[in-house]
């Protein structure tokens, strides 16, 4: 379990409120060196806590254990499972080691024969993408699982808007759009002390997550320029690297950024608390992980935490996204992402502008408290 996961578990813990209710999260294979997946459930888990709701974590342990072995515990273990509801969490390499996720529809059938109620969580509503003969047939394969796992599960959570997908049926009763919460439990969600008084007077900016190589040195690359272009036009700030993938790119990060004259530390993995604390003495995010979307939850934590945000435009417009404090600019445009990063950090208006954009859209979309709110009004279940 991550450090998120058991922060969260442990605020979970101190609740006081009777339960009421135990409703199962089933989760696959588990990610790692962090698995967004499961600290979706627990940051959730804690929010439904607070409606008499417990939420435990069951994983099939298919990859440890095979198949055949992991679906028989499967079946004894969901007979003690009673009549709440087991929200099975989708996403394609869970449920495979290739991506061709048949597995997730074994487990479907398992549930079903046990009589068990069961929504499906779709943290991948669409397959991968890839160009190669191997990449189109794997789509296809997680289309028609997908399309198969919509039409079998009792509810279905969808962490984007509906109208996003063009596969649902319009006005579709079993479909749901719920958006994730930040990476962050909502007991350590704080507003920003502003970098002043973090940062030696500097503001800060951060950088949280970065993905693997090659895709690496893209990311990197469209950082590196947009903060030559930020310092050319004579912004001073200090540039900060947290969480997953950047204890790995610490070298790479070091050497993007010789010469320049700004502050870089690197981090790596950190406490709940610790990010929490960054995120605090931070101003501005940059989101260079693709098109701003969704599902992006460290892009979410940003704006939890009143944070401007930086990122690609092409799939935020007509999400809660776009109604966030976001400057957002063509992909992979690294320069024109310095642009925006120098007005944000010149014009302290519009900075504190966009922060307290960021704080409003969290209260109102993306806090773990309403959320759960809406999931257990979806599924048709409440406090007694």
């Amino acid at each position: 379990m991550t450090e998120s996961s058991q922060t969260a578990v442990r605020s979970k813990e101190q609740t006081s409120k009777a339960v009421t209710q135990r409703w199962v999260a089933l989760l696959g294979r588990r990610d790692t060196p962090t698995d967004g997946v499961e600290d979706y459930c627990s940051f959730l888990g804690e929010a439904l806590a607070q409606h008499q709701i417990e939420l435990d974590q069951s994983r099939v342990k298919w990859a440890e254990n095979g198949w055949l072995s992991a679906l028989r515990s499967l079946w004894a273990e969901s007979a003690n499972w009673g009549k709440g509801w087991v929200l099975l969490q989708y996403a394609a390499m869970a449920w495979s080691r290739r991506g061709f996720p048949l597995g997730a529809l074994a487990v479907l059938a398992v549930l079903r024969r046990r009589g068990l109620r069961c929504a499906v969580v779709f943290h991948e509503p669409f397959r991968q993408g890839g160009e190669r003969w191997i990449d189109r047939l794997r789509g296809r394969c997680q289309d028609w699982v997908i399309l198969r796992l919509y039409s079998g599960a009792t509810k279905a959570v969808f962490l984007d808007p509906l109208e996003k997908l063009r596969w649902i049926p319009a006005g579709a009763p079993k479909a749901a759009f719920i958006p994730i919460g930040p990476n962050l439990p909502e007991t350590l969600v704080r507003q920003p002390s502003r970098a002043a008084s973090g940062n030696g007077g500097l503001a800060g900016v951060s950088v949280f997550c970065l993905s693997d190589p090659p895709i690496l040195q893209e990311e990197l690359g469209d950082i590196a320029e947009a903060v030559r272009v930020a310092v050319n036009n004579g912004q001073t700030f200090r540039l900060t690297f947290l969480g997953r993938g950047t204890a790995e790119a610490r070298g790479a990060v070091e050497r993007a950024f010789v010469g320049m004259p700004i502050g870089v530390d690197c981090l790596g993995l950190l406490s709940s608390e610790r990010v929490a604390e960054v995120l605090e003495q931070s101003d501005a995010m940059l989101c260079v992980r693709g098109p701003l979307y969704m599902r992006r939850g460290s892009a979410i934590a940003g704006i939890a935490s009143g944070l401007a945000i930086l990122g690609y435009q092409g799939a935020a417009e007509g999400t809660p996204l776009a109604d966030a404090g976001v400057a957002l600019v063509p992909y992979r445009d690294g320069a024109a992402l310095g642009e925006a990063l120098s007005r944000v950090l010149k014009d302290r208006t519009t900075l504190s502008e966009l922060q307290e954009k960021s704080r409003r859209v969290y209260e109102k979309h993306f806090s773990w408290s309403p959320l759960a709110s809406r999931l257990i009004e979806f599924l048709g279940d409440r406090e007694t």
